[in-house]
């Protein structure tokens, strides 16, 4: 059994980043909003491109079976709220899996969103299954109501809302974008038997849909780096959508979705919400990692949650979704980091690693 207790706490702060709220809809939504910044352009974009995205939002909403349709909330009462954030991947002749897995806590009102992914291998009951697996199973057997019931039951807190995109469809938006930048500076090659052989090649200025398929869909080192290879490539989306030329193809990106896409937000609480964050100063964007141990189950890989995470993850939450809450007093990941130092005496080489501000897709997808 190979101790896995990697922890990455990140904290940004980078402009357009708005997409990690509901996984890429808010991406082309944002992106949009952010080069006409501030009230008057935001009216520009009223008058030019909601009407249209809100209209293509109506294919992607989708309420999950045996819940009430949520509230329109408006804009003034923008309080608090939480989504569970899925990146869904489907192979030819294999059930969908959600490789991307991430309870997301959003504060319109304070531009600060709180991101808290799961590792596809976790361990734990599959809600409605009657069974223990790997989280990302849940959506193979339930679709998006099981892996939201399951990830509810994980962490010990409700999510509002859902949002779900299956990667394939970024395969199109990506090439209408004429590539996207990825930090690679190795040779990525994934040649395991039984895996789909590809190599990504290294330092090339854009790389194509397909590359950037394959750049998510790696899975020959860690589950930790493979989670953040998908966070890598939705913040490389976003820039991409930022560059000049690209905000008027975001109906048709849309169109491109297609059904590649879901969510129980009402469009107009998107776009409302997407005003809401323009009219603020850039997000703060504040990340967590849930790990544990890596474990073996009748030969099968697993990771075993670690229950301090799973309990301060549950902890910021609380403190996210409390309204009352000032800002300067969230609980963030650097907060145990810091209640940690004042315990030792020191930090030793391995946390010092684990805490350092590399990122994984840097170097060869951190492999």
């Amino acid at each position: 059994m190979r101790a896995r207790t990697r922890r990455r706490n990140v904290k940004k702060k980078n402009k357009g980043k708005i997409a990690l709220i509901t996984l890429l809809v808010i991406v082309l939504i944002g992106a949009g909003g952010y080069v006409f910044r501030k009230p008057l352009t935001v009216m520009a974009f009223d008058l030019f491109l909601s009407g249209q995205v809100e209209e293509k939002l109506q294919k992607s909403y989708a309420p999950l079976e045996g819940e009430q349709p949520k509230p329109v909330v408006k804009e003034q009462d923008f309080k608090p709220f939480s989504t569970l954030l899925l990146g869904v991947d489907q192979r030819k002749n294999e059930p969908a899996r959600s490789d991307t897995m991430i309870y997301a806590v959003v504060r319109p009102k304070d531009s600060r969103v709180l991101l808290i992914s799961i590792p596809r291998d976790t361990y734990t009951e599959i809600v409605g299954k009657g069974k223990e697996d790997k989280i990302n199973h849940a959506y193979a057997f339930g679709g998006e109501k099981m892996a939201k019931d399951t990830v509810e039951n994980l962490i010990g807190a409700p999510a509002d809302y859902y949002a779900a995109i299956n990667f394939q469809g970024l395969r199109e938006v990506v090439d209408a974008l004429d590539g996207v930048k990825l930090p690679i500076t190795e040779d990525i090659v994934n040649k395991q038997k039984d895996h789909e052989k590809f190599t990504i090649k290294a330092n090339k200025p854009l790389y194509d849909g397909q590359e950037a398929l394959n750049f998510v869909r790696y899975r020959e080192d860690s589950d930790f780096n493979r989670t953040k290879r998908h966070q890598i490539f939705l913040s490389a989306l976003v820039d991409r959508m930022l560059e000049l030329g690209q905000v008027s193809k975001i109906p048709d990106l849309m169109d491109m979705l297609g059904d590649n896409f879901k969510t129980d937000m009402m469009p107009s609480m998107i776009i409302d919400l997407s005003k809401e964050i323009l009219l603020n100063q850039a997000p703060a964007i504040n990340g967590f990692t849930i790990m544990g141990e890596g474990m073996r189950k009748h030969g099968i890989y697993y990771d075993k949650a670690n229950e301090e995470d799973i309990a301060f993850a549950k902890q910021m939450i609380d403190s996210w979704m409390n309204p009352d809450t000032p800002a300067d007093q969230l609980l963030v990941p650097a907060s145990r980091d810091a209640a940690s130092k004042k315990d030792s005496d020191g930090t030793s080489g391995t946390q010092k690693q684990n805490n350092s501000n590399s990122t994984p897709g840097e170097t060869a997808a951190a492999r």
